[in-house]
């Protein structure tokens, strides 16, 4: 079973070094345009936050709708700890793996004290409440804010808060301002980065799901009864899945963040966790390859689709329909079972 866990997971390695590989031939061939060049990054945050929620869904077996708001919370932290410390850090290559650090601990620690009294839901109580989280994550984000002078660093809740802090004007630097969001976070974010970020987004899960820890986490998902009448600590197990997917679900915000000159809390809405769980849901249930096929289909598939302009998320919209449709489909099923290509689909008892 060790050796298969270890084949499957060198062929999801391979898969992601494969695509980096050929992007970058393509790229340095000058054999696409620009609007290809600007979905590499964008497909590789949507990767990460379908392979981290994969983790709660399809290993855990609990629906999430809060992923955004994880998100939300290291995009932020990672956009101020860039723009506070651009000066102070010049070094992009030590800079920024420490703003994805920094980001996607303070998620994973507001995911541990949002998990203590929400893991103890299940179902749709649990969907219901993750979903509030992200929505009060983003109304939050949306009224701070940050601003630095002479006199040091100033913060408010609300606009008459922040004019009525006496802050120097003359010297004055605007860092977060509520709905208008951050303005000048750095443009770090590349591909290479967000390629290895993936890598190690796999690594981290996919060895915890092939861990003691993972196969506790899937009896949990299995039978919870059962896996505590065996003494599994339910709560314990339960954080630590949530905890590492909100980890890399801030990642990926901060990789979202310096990938973009202007950045406002409205973009984490829910529509933003129900696209990922929708990532999750294609590709299938516990399976790290496919959420990493599906992830980069839906996230390029509006661009491709552009060109029929307002009809395109329309046929977004059918096709996913479509997709659904035919997964639930008998016959579609014995024709994929019976094709090769399926078993990139497949997962065998732990996560591929």
């Amino acid at each position: 079973m060790k050796k298969l866990n270890l084949k499957s997971n060198v062929y999801t390695y391979l898969l992601v070094i494969v695509a980096f590989i050929i992007c970058q031939l393509l790229i340095s061939g000058k054999m696409v345009g620009g609007q290809f060049k600007g979905l590499m990054v964008p497909i590789c945050i949507n990767i990460i936050l379908a392979i981290s929620l994969n983790l709660t869904v399809g290993i855990l077996g609990e629906l999430s709708l809060g992923h955004a708001g994880f998100m939300c919370v290291g995009a932020f932290a990672g956009s101020v700890f860039s723009i506070f410390l651009n000066e102070v850090i010049p070094n992009v290559w030590i800079r920024f793996p420490l703003a994805i650090l920094v980001g996607g601990v303070l998620a994973a620690v507001i995911g541990i004290l949002i998990g203590i009294p929400v893991l103890r839901l299940k179902g749709d109580y649990l969907a219901i409440v993750t979903l509030a989280f992200g929505e009060i994550i983003k109304n939050l984000f949306n009224n701070f804010y940050l601003s630095s002078d002479k006199n040091g660093i100033h913060f408010a809740m609300s606009v008459e808060k922040y004019n009525n802090l006496g802050i120097d004007a003359a010297t004055e630097k605007i860092i977060i301002n509520g709905s208008q969001g951050i303005t000048g976070t750095p443009n770090d974010s590349t591909f290479l980065v967000a390629i290895i970020l993936i890598l190690i987004t796999l690594f981290v899960i996919l060895n915890l799901v092939n861990s003691r820890s993972g196969r506790a986490i899937m009896a949990i998902r299995d039978n919870r009864i059962a896996a505590e009448t065996t003494g599994i600590n339910i709560t314990k197990y339960k954080l630590i899945a949530f905890a590492i997917s909100a980890f890399f679900a801030g990642t990926a915000g901060v990789l979202y963040s310096h990938n973009l000159y202007t950045l406002n809390a409205s973009k984490f809405d829910y529509n933003q966790s129900i696209l990922i769980l929708v990532f999750v849901v294609f590709g299938g249930m516990g399976n790290m390859r496919g959420s990493i096929i599906a992830a980069t289909i839906l996230t390029a598939l509006p661009e491709v689709l552009r060109e029929f302009n307002d009809y395109r998320m329309l046929l977004y919209a059918i096709l996913l329909i479509a997709m659904m449709v035919l997964s639930n489909n008998d016959k579609f099923k014995v024709f994929m079972q019976n094709n090769p290509i399926s078993k990139l689909f497949r997962r065998k008892g732990g996560a591929e």
